[in-house]
């Protein structure tokens, strides 16, 4: 089962991108979706997720009012759709998919999930 995430780039700050996460083998409609990113030296963090049949969505405080996360069922495909991106909003994003619903939740995201992408490189600099 695979994910594969793409989108990422080099942007200035204050730009945007839009990430896909797509799936050829199983239906994404059907499982929890999250998105990871993991910086330099740091922990992966958990970013935004949304649940089976989209009932719950989640975002890092960090992130709140600049990303959304969406789906397109008709592509088998997530978003996360990045505004007014920041220095700190760099690194690998990872998509992530698990069919328990509760691993997103309003207070957060599972770091468990059971499938994971390769990940796609975001940088923001002018």
């Amino acid at each position: 089962l695979a994910l594969v995430e793409s989108g990422g780039g080099l942007v200035q700050p204050g730009g945007s991108l839009r990430l896909s996460c797509a799936a050829s083998e199983f239906i994404l409609d059907y499982y929890t979706i999250g998105w990871f990113r993991q910086a330099p030296g740091k922990e992966r963090e958990g970013v935004s997720c949304i649940s089976v049949s989209d009932k719950t969505t989640y975002y890092l405080d960090s992130v709140k009012g600049r990303f959304t996360i969406t789906r397109d069922n008709a592509k088998n495909t997530v978003y996360l759709q990045m505004n007014s991106l920041k220095p700190e909003d760099e690194g690998t994003y990872y998509c992530a998919a698990d069919t328990d619903e509760a691993s997103c939740r309003e207070v957060g995201l599972s770091d468990a999930m059971d499938f994971w992408g390769h990940g796609t490189l975001v940088t923001v600099s002018s």
